[in-house]
Order: C-alpha cells, then structure tokens, then sequence
C-alpha cells in the first residue's frame, strides 16, 4: 500500500524521473571518460563521432547490460522478497524454497555482469 501512496504523490514521480535522467547523463559521462582514458588521450578532450570508436559503443553495452539486469534483479528480489517474508511468517517450513525464488531473482544481476565482461573482453573490434 505504502508503493501505490508514493506513485499517486505527483512530486515523487517526477523526482523519480530527474533522478532516471540525471543518471543517465552521468552513465554517458562516465562511458566517455573511461573510454578517452583507454585510449590514452586526455580526459577533458570531446571526440567528434561518439558511437564511432568501438570502445564507446562497448562501454555503453555493458553499461546498458549491467543496468537493466541490476534494475530488473533488483525488481524480482523486492517482490518476490516481499511475498517470500509473508509466506514464512504463515508457515516456517518453506523457507528453504522461498529461498531459492529470491536466489533466482538475483541471478539476473549476476547475467548482466556476465554479459558485460562478454561485451567488453570478448566480442571484436569492428
């Protein structure tokens, strides 16, 4: 009840959205800065064709990779989190297969992370 109180509050919905976009710009900020510092260039130097050089576009892979998993792991886990705590509050003798469900919601976040270093160690320069 307390999340449907929240998301009716108009201030807290676009709070949430500055905070989504201001997270975002800091992500390509971030991706430009490690890139030029890979490629041994200085980091307040701006290059022309962003999505050009393929560490960018690799930087930005992994870092959509391992966002996305962690914001949907980190969803699974709070609600199958929320339900796990109710059942074993009924019936303490689930709780080893209530664990397991939880468990598997963070295995989505730990693909990402794979998926990641798969982006950036594995796949070619084009």
């Amino acid at each position: 009840m307390a999340l449907k109180a929240l998301l009716a509050d108009k201030r807290f919905r676009i709070i949430t959205v500055l905070v989504a976009i201001v997270a975002v710009f800091l992500a390509f900020a971030t991706v430009s800065y490690v890139a030029k510092a890979q490629e041994g260039g200085a980091a307040n130097e701006v290059p022309g064709d962003v999505l050009a050089k393929s560490n960018y576009a690799k930087a930005i892979g992994a870092a959509l990779a391992v966002g996305l998993a962690g914001i949907g792991g980190g969803y699974a886990v709070g609600v199958a989190g929320a339900a796990a705590s109710s059942a074993v509050a009924e019936n303490r003798e689930i709780f080893g297969s209530v664990l397991l469900y939880v468990a598997l919601g963070e295995g989505i976040g730990i693909y990402g992370l794979l998926v990641a270093l798969l982006i950036i160690f594995v796949l070619p320069n084009p």
